[in-house]
């Protein structure tokens, strides 16, 4: 096993393949899908056998970006040269499919997640871009393969969704730069908003207005947290993965830094989803739980019930603001100390 490789050692790798598995993490969001679908679209592209593999359903707004890549069965393609997971850098992000990754014959690790270590046999691991997306872009171009059309809008895809359509601290000049290129492709950037953005069923509608009926604030109105039960969304009749989007709701609160979004997956275990707006390290606050992630976006999951998974994560977040606050006025005092 390496530490971190070049991208022209990987996309060397991928070039003298000929049958390659793509395995995006579980639950996914638009930069896993997005990333994974132009990567093998443009693999595709230039005469290989490439598959996405999966282990549960597409997102609804996502499947957009479902050209008929992707598969549930793992025994499609039998030994591959090489298996490469994208947006994530460790097995449980794809547990049902772990001994199906380690049979490929070469593994290839391509994520941006800081908590991740490198564990395949290539690894490139980047935590200062804002999306995977981002570095498969900079591997196609490594390995001179197109950039079409249907590429680039699964790439803006997980730009747009991983910088929260370019609002978030992550979002570098390089993440316009390569948008830029993808205008240049032909992309259709205004289907792509309307199916993310403008596409929202009633059901989710109001299974959100039952989430924020939740809706706590504390430490001091720094801090919202809101979740969400099994029951609640049965009571609705729509699934969990309609939920999604509630912890940016609740960020959006003025004068909130950290939101909390916590999700029953069923009785003793949740998932929680945590977000920062400047100051805060939720990425810091997952850890301590054996989640991980991003300094502005992470999560963590609970073997408890939600009860006290909200009590659990409350008093984490309280802490951690005192901290934060705590080194802020330490800062000022030393600087007013040394006028």
């Amino acid at each position: 096993m390496n530490e971190n490789n070049s991208l022209k050692e990987i996309g060397e790798q991928l070039l003298d393949a000929k049958r390659i598995a793509l395995f995006p993490h579980i639950q996914m969001d638009g930069d896993a899908f997005g990333a994974a679908s132009g990567l093998c679209r443009a693999l595709r592209n230039s005469g290989r056998e490439a598959v996405i593999l999966l282990e549960d359903k597409i997102p609804d707004y996502l499947q957009f970006l479902d050209y008929g890549y992707c598969t549930m069965e793992q025994e499609q393609m039998e030994a591959p040269d090489v298996c490469i997971c994208i947006d994530c850098g460790e097995t449980k992000r794809f547990p049902k499919r772990a001994e199906t990754f380690f049979h490929g014959k070469k593994t290839i690790c391509v994520d941006h997640h800081a908590s991740s270590q490198p564990f395949a046999d290539y690894n490139y691991i980047d935590p200062g871009v804002a999306a995977t997306a981002e570095i498969v872009y900079r591997l196609i171009k490594e390995m001179n393969l197109e950039v079409d059309r249907e590429t680039g809008e699964a790439l803006f895809t997980g730009i747009c969704t991983d910088t929260g359509n370019f609002q978030y601290s992550n979002t570098t000049k390089e993440s316009h730069l390569i948008t830029a290129d993808l205008y240049d492709a032909g992309i259709d950037h205004t289907k792509i908003a309307v199916e993310l953005y403008q596409n929202i069923s009633l059901n989710k509608i109001r299974i959100t207005n039952r989430i924020l009926d939740t809706l706590e604030l504390f430490a001091g109105g720094r801090a919202a947290m809101v979740y969400v039960t099994q029951d609640m969304v049965q009571a609705e009749n729509v699934s969990m993965e309609e939920t999604e989007g509630s912890v940016d709701t609740v960020r959006n609160i003025r004068g909130v830094e950290i939101a909390v979004f916590i999700k029953e997956r069923q009785p003793g275990l949740v998932k929680a989803s945590m977000r920062a707006k400047t100051c805060g390290n939720v990425g810091e606050i997952a850890a301590a739980f054996g989640g991980g992630g991003h300094v502005k976006a992470a999560g963590c999951t609970l073997e408890m019930d939600i009860r006290q998974a909200c009590e659990t994560l409350k008093k984490a977040v309280e802490a951690h603001m005192q901290k934060i606050e705590g080194t802020a006025e330490g800062a000022q005092t030393g600087r007013a100390g040394g006028r």
